[in-house]
């Protein structure tokens, strides 16, 4: 009986950030900002990357990769909102919805993966550098990049799948600014146990592998850089540790308070805010982070902006 007086929607309603036309105006006009920096700074990190051959280590080809990924995490999100800013119904249709939510998740997945594989390469750098080049060859570097798009990939692809055979029968109204896994499951008339606990689970096991393989990494890490005799040596070792530090620190606390805080103290309203964090303001922040905290990115830079002068 249920099942007969189900409301069957073709598409969904999203509530945006804000109600308020001039306040959508002005987000309009600051998040275009950010969505050109974030394109712009990622698309020309990988340029830079591949024109230095300086850059052309295991370190800048796990970089390049992380901003391909942003650029696809923001471009999942960004256009559609931009747009929605503009427009007074925020409709999304239900495959365009599934399709978002599929590879915001994806993405998500493989920077969290992603970050750990860099953290690995830094311990194999420094821990054990006679061995580097053989440890992270080619063929390894290739491999670990595609084994994180696997994984991610496949990851979002079965819980994806859970989340859409849900019945959405007393309201298409997500009261959020793009489709996301908990306003859907909160919005759901089914039963949403098998697909909270997939979700619970999914996060725990790839969140909770990836960050243990950081804290196993830098741990060896800190030991050997703590072991050096040369306080130049010491340095210069965490000094190629500091951006990759500082981006897991904000990538990993931002993905925390989204999905692992008590449920007591959630609230749609923090989601959002956390949300823009994660998955608007973060894809800006890497290349940025890298560009002013790494030496050997800004001599790149450096070199092909003087480069560029000289034959203008």
């Amino acid at each position: 009986m249920a099942v007969e007086n189900c409301t069957v929607f073709t598409d969904f309603l999203l509530l945006g950030l804000s109600g308020r036309w001039d306040v959508q105006q002005g987000l309009f006009v600051l998040f275009l900002l950010v969505y050109g920096i974030t394109v712009i700074a990622n698309l020309g990190m990988i340029l830079l990357i591949s024109m230095d051959a300086r850059l052309h280590t295991p370190m800048y080809y796990f970089l390049s990769n992380l901003s391909f990924c942003d650029v696809c995490y923001s471009s999942t999100i960004s256009p559609k909102m931009l747009t929605d800013f503009l427009s007074e119904q925020k409709k999304i249709s239900y495959s365009l919805c599934a399709v978002q939510m599929f590879f915001l998740g994806a993405f998500a997945d493989v920077e969290c993966i992603m970050l750990s594989v860099m953290a690995y390469d830094r311990y194999v750098a420094i821990c054990n550098p006679l061995l580097y080049t053989v440890t992270m060859s080619r063929r390894v570097c290739i491999q670990l990049i595609a084994t994180a798009y696997t994984a991610g990939f496949m990851d979002m692809a079965i819980f994806t799948y859970c989340t859409i055979r849900l019945s959405f029968c007393n309201s298409n109204i997500i009261n959020h600014f793009f489709c996301d896994f908990p306003p859907l499951l909160d919005l759901s008339t089914s039963d949403t146990t098998t697909s909270e606990i997939a979700l619970t689970v999914s996060c725990s096991c790839l969140v909770g592998s990836s960050v243990i393989t950081v804290l196993l990494s830098y741990s060896y890490i800190v030991t050997t850089i703590l072991r050096m005799k040369s306080a130049t040596g010491r340095c210069k070792a965490f000094s190629t540790c500091a951006s990759h530090l500082t981006t897991v620190a904000i990538f990993y606390g931002a993905l925390f308070f989204m999905y692992f805080q008590p449920s007591s103290s959630y609230s749609r309203d923090t989601d959002k805010v956390a949300s823009v964090f994660y998955a608007v303001v973060i894809p800006m922040l890497n290349p940025l982070i890298y560009c002013l905290r790494n030496k050997d990115v800004k001599g790149a830079l450096k070199k092909a902006v003087g480069t560029k002068l000289c034959t203008g």
